[in-house]
């Protein structure tokens, strides 16, 4: 094993390493020791998603917090927003989310919440990390008589059932509208039709038979087609896919029509500003959110904050800026007036508001915001090699953005934070010359990569 963080807590393939038993078992001992309290017993929630391997590491995990003297509060399968809802409400010192998000369910993942609902910082995560990996050593095991004890809590359900339905406005409803809902067979499979419903929604449901090993398969806001034609089938109001853990989502219009991220803040924003209700003024996304919601909302003057991919930074970005509306083009929206995390299903009834105050169609109300013209590419290089740092490509870079500059587009290339990959982005009013652009550097790339390999 080399590093045990990625881009978004441990990851990896279930039962080889980072995700074993053994090495979750280390994972709480150290975790443990950083967040155990002398003077009074610490508490941990665990909750997980629906895969198979979660009988795994769920009780690896509770067997190295009790070791360690805390008191474990299992809660089984949940969205990764109810953990962290769930750490604060219960005045717990940390929590704990078994998940590997949208990936398949060959793979999981440990995500690491504090006290506060927020995840731990890049220093607890380094301090965990050196423990387990053998560079600082474990702290002692609580004595017999301080050994913790586990539970489950049997309304976790309610309870986060309850805190979403107020974030809902108090004098709207949803009757009258037919709502699809995919919850891509994972955590909110049970939570996420009974809040629709209990709304007054008319709601169709799929993605909700979980079998351990149906997660994110063909279904869910990384393959949302699905849910898409349901709703065209259905003649249904609009319909919302959801990804494994719940924490991000897409959307889909009456007509078919899919929205991603962006044009969720774009309609999140819209309706927050008329009702002056924006802090910081503006909103918070990464660099890869479309130039054209940066003009949208500029047109509202409300600015566009970028930070580096990944939900955390957006999170940090929210709270140094002081920001209460933040997200990701893939659909991990944060609203910080209600949680400390991305939350699909609280942003989707966010939209599902704006749709009811304005009594409009879906799709007459999501064309105020149009995105502009956006290609991407992937070019995969030899982990030995560095080809951002190749004359030819830096040069051809330098070339395509100084054109893009003159007509207001935008390049952005970059590493993947999470396998070998050159991501490559244009965008711009001309499609055509975006997808020239992409090609021209994407081609560059992988000249340099055939000449090192």
């Amino acid at each position: 094993m080399s590093r045990l963080f990625g881009t978004d807590g441990v990851r990896g393939q279930a039962n080889a390493e980072p995700m074993t038993a053994q090495t979750a078992l280390k994972v709480a001992l150290a975790a443990g020791g950083a967040f155990w309290h002398e003077e009074r017993r610490s508490t941990v929630v665990i909750a997980k998603d629906t895969r198979l391997s979660g009988y795994m590491i769920e009780p690896a995990l509770t067997a190295g917090f009790v070791s360690m003297g805390m008191d474990v509060v299992l809660v089984g399968p949940m969205p990764t927003p109810a953990l962290a809802m769930l750490t604060r409400s219960l005045r717990a010192d940390m929590g704990v989310m078994i998940t590997a998000s949208h990936n398949p369910y060959q793979d999981n993942g440990i995500k690491l919440f504090g006290a506060d609902g927020k995840k731990i910082s890049d220093d607890m995560q380094t301090r965990i990390e050196r423990i387990v990996l053998g560079e600082e050593p474990f702290l002692p095991l609580a004595a017999p008589a301080k050994l913790g004890k586990a539970r489950r809590l049997d309304d976790a359900h309610g309870r986060y059932i309850e805190f979403v339905k107020s974030t809902f406005p108090r004098d709207l409803r949803l009757d009258g509208l037919k709502v699809v809902i995919d919850c891509a067979h994972g955590a909110a499979y049970k939570i996420a039709p009974r809040v629709l419903w209990e709304l007054g929604a008319e709601v169709v449901a799929i993605g909700v038979d979980p079998s351990g090993t149906n997660i994110n398969q063909d279904c869910g806001a990384t393959a949302p087609e699905a849910m898409r034609q349901r709703v065209l089938s259905e003649g249904a109001s609009l319909g919302i896919a959801l990804d494994g853990d719940a924490d991000r989502l897409v959307m889909v219009d009456e007509k078919g029509q899919i929205l991603d991220g962006d044009q969720i803040l774009a309609l999140i924003a819209t309706s927050w500003q008329a009702e002056g209700r924006i802090v910081g003024g503006g909103v918070v996304a990464t660099v890869m959110s479309n130039l054209g919601l940066e003009r949208y909302l500029g047109k509202l003057g409300l600015s566009l904050v970028r930070t580096p991919v990944g939900d955390r930074h957006v999170a940090s970005g929210m709270a140094s800026g002081g920001f209460n509306v933040g997200g990701e083009q893939s659909g991990h929206i944060i609203l910080s007036d209600y949680a400390t995390t991305g939350d699909g299903l609280l942003a989707a009834l966010q939209v599902l508001a704006v749709v009811q105050k304005a009594q409009k169609p879906m799709s007459e109300i999501a064309a105020a915001y149009v995105p502009l013209p956006q290609v991407m590419g992937n070019v995969r290089y030899p982990s030995r090699l560095a080809p951002l740092e190749d004359s030819v490509v830096k040069e051809t870079i330098r070339k395509v953005e100084n054109r893009f500059l003159e007509t207001g587009g935008r390049i952005l290339v970059r590493k993947s934070g999470t396998e070998p990959l050159i991501r490559v982005m244009a965008e711009g009013d001309d499609a055509h010359a975006v997808r020239i652009a992409v090609d021209e550097i994407c081609a560059a790339i992988a000249a340099c990569v055939g000449d090192g390999q």
